[in-house]
């Protein structure tokens, strides 16, 4: 079954985050290895080079390693995993204030909504 895209989004962009999400929420934890280009490719619904350029990313990033014969495995720097997830967070706070700030509501409100979204209110 492919997956859903953004068409504002480059795929491999999405195809890199989809996976970054992943290892962050330890979906797919240090020393996992990961399905090869072919599968992700085939699973995704797109072509091989946008996988192997997504991955290229997140080799380059260090999340994920490439051993020769054997394939692609998942980092087992934990602090870089953990950092990575904070970086995440803070796109999604980010986000969260901007959408907030345009329907109008001031930042010292923001703190009380999200303290009374979690308490259930």
């Amino acid at each position: 079954m492919a997956w859903k895209f953004d068409n504002k989004i480059p795929i491999y962009i999405q195809i890199t985050n989809a996976i970054k999400l992943q290892i962050v929420t330890n979906q797919l934890k240090t020393g996992d290895k990961l399905p090869t280009v072919r599968d992700l490719a085939e699973t995704a619904g797109v072509n091989p080079n946008t996988v192997q350029r997504a991955l290229s990313d997140l080799e380059t990033e260090g999340l994920v390693y490439a051993q020769r014969t054997t394939g692609r495995f998942v980092t087992d720097n934990i602090d870089l995993i953990k950092q990575t997830r904070i970086e995440l967070a803070q796109q999604e706070l980010a986000n969260f204030t901007n959408n907030m700030l345009s329907l109008g509501f001031a930042k010292e409100e923001l703190s009380e909504l999200i303290a009374n979204y979690v308490k259930g209110e």
